[in-house]
């Protein structure tokens, strides 16, 4: 695997500085001290450091060359997840009820990597931007950023993130043209009906059996609202409701998230959810309430940028390890924000074995340290070949 010699010498190194991070997890928007630690990082290569946008995001400007005016920006994630860590090796999280169970202690790692070797060698030309976001995981951090005017002060040309995958071997990358991950929105329906002793259920308005039928409706927005073809998941995750074995209450709630590949079929799911709800509470005799909140859209990649991204992939890891056809996730990525205004592409980069509960997301997850060298291997290669020198 012809990972960057120079990045192999210092994989000590990047270890350290991932397990590290990995021992002071802070979660959206609290990355108070992740975040002074990449920026000490970056000062230390050389590196122009700008601070501030999303609160405690950090973008790294470093120049190569004679400065042709291109640019491209490369975006790891550094927030950690309200996960209680079960492990017990000695970089585990010292913060309880914190814990790096999603990978972007490595990610963050890999980008450093990256800069260090990008510093010390300068062969590109163009500018690079090292973008460091917060607060990933639910809170839209990276829309944020955008909001905050990322590009218009770090104008790029194209954009590129990078996210580990556990279940996919150690020394294999994955890139797909199109959908790669999924919208991401939210939702809680309120239903009001009218309570009453359980052994007497005409006496009042059955807000259970109101909110049981809603859930099984829900599921026609993918089966009968949606093309075929087009993928759909409404999942009613938490039904609250009543507290006695005796008295139907007054009120249900159930909250739940959608997923989808596509902006107009994402744009579909709220008024298809609307209309079932007020039909089911007209034909029961209650009444409901649909609160709808946007939060990610899907992840789509471009063409031409994730024909670069597989072509640089293949020079790490090689052409028979760099998957084209795996499946699109249906877990969702504020990278997407970034991708709605800027070209460029996601891609996946194998963490190994999934057993032990080596899964996103998990108590037991930790990123695989023996992918670091190619993570940074990939970022370096992606600049030159982007940004390389004219003959």
């Amino acid at each position: 695997m012809p990972i960057i010699n120079r990045i192999a010498d210092f994989q000590d190194e990047m270890t350290a500085w991932r397990h590290h991070i990995h021992t002071h997890p802070e979660t959206a928007f609290e990355e108070h001290k992740t975040s002074a630690f990449v920026a000490e990082k970056l000062e230390s290569f050389g590196i122009e450091v700008h601070r501030g946008l999303a609160g405690t995001g950090i973008v790294g400007k470093l120049t190569g060359g004679n400065g042709s005016g291109r640019a491209i920006g490369l975006r790891a994630d550094m927030d950690a997840l309200d996960v209680h860590e079960k492990n017990d090796f000695d970089h585990k999280s010292q913060h309880e009820g914190k814990m790096h169970a999603c990978g972007h202690d490595g990610h963050t790692t890999m980008l450093l990597g990256a800069a260090k070797y990008l510093s010390e060698t300068k062969n590109f030309d163009g500018t690079v931007y090292f973008i460091f976001q917060p607060a990933e995981e639910n809170e839209g951090g990276g829309r944020v950023m955008v909001e905050d005017g990322l590009f218009e002060k770090f104008p790029v040309e194209q954009v590129y993130g990078m996210h580990n995958w556990p279940g996919l071997d150690v020394g294999k990358m994955a890139v797909r043209t199109g959908p790669m991950m999924a919208s991401f929105d939210i939702f809680e329906i309120t239903v009001k009906g009218k309570g009453a002793h359980g052994a007497m259920p005409h006496m009042g308005v059955d807000s259970v059996v109101t909110a049981s039928q809603i859930v099984n409706a829900l599921q026609t927005i993918a089966s009968r609202n949606t093309h075929p073809l087009d993928a759909v998941v409404v999942s009613v995750t938490q039904i609250h409701g009543g507290d006695a074995y005796n008295v139907l209450p007054d009120e249900v709630v159930l909250r739940g998230t959608t997923r989808s590949f596509r902006p107009e079929v994402q744009d579909s799911i709220e008024p298809a959810m609307r209309r079932i709800v007020d039909g089911i509470c007209q034909t029961m005799g209650a009444t409901a309430t649909v609160k709808y909140e946007r939060r990610y859209p899907p992840t789509i990649n471009t063409a031409a940028e994730t024909e670069i991204a597989a072509r640089v992939a293949a020079q790490v890891v090689g052409d028979g390890n760099v998957h084209d056809d795996l499946m699109p996730s249906m877990g969702s990525e504020d990278f997407a924000f970034m991708l709605q205004q800027k070209p460029g592409s996601y891609v996946w980069i194998g963490n190994g074995s999934t057993e032990g509960g080596c899964m996103l997301h998990n108590p037991h997850y930790d990123f695989n340290d023996g992918v670091l060298p190619i993570g940074a291997s990939y970022w370096a290669k992606l600049v030159e070949t982007t940004l390389g020198k004219a003959a």
